[in-house]
């Protein structure tokens, strides 16, 4: 069971999210709705694994992967993209990321991504 800090701009995408995981045993410690705030609750959360939008407001998903990475070089992070953002996806995973999950969500690949990305 891991604790997990789910960020997107999209309310009900993060319930979505929060449902899956909740599901499957995990527990949801805190959500954000942009980068920044997914930094400042990153600092005070510390949890186990993140998952990340790549599109939102403030600041980007990338630009917080980085920061997170920064404050902890061992942050597990799987990002979360509409389809067809190849380009950003690859630089995620560049800079740092251990996986991503496509939109909408299917149950058994957001939960085969945090597995993988807790065992690395």
């Amino acid at each position: 069971m891991a604790r997990i800090m789910v960020v997107d701009d999209a309310a009900f995408l993060r319930a979505m999210l929060k449902d899956i995981l909740v599901g499957a045993g995990h527990e949801v410690v805190t959500e954000a709705a942009n980068g920044q705030e997914a930094i400042d609750k990153y600092k005070a959360m510390r949890p186990d694994l993140v998952t990340m939008d790549i599109t939102m407001p403030i600041m980007e998903g990338l630009e917080a992967v980085k920061e997170i990475r920064k404050l902890d070089p061992g942050a597990n992070i799987v990002m979360c993209s509409a389809m067809g953002q190849r380009s950003q996806i690859i630089e995620a995973i560049q800079s740092g990321a251990k996986d991503f999950i496509i939109k909408p969500f299917q149950s058994a690949r957001v939960l085969e991504a945090v597995s993988r990305a807790m065992d690395g």
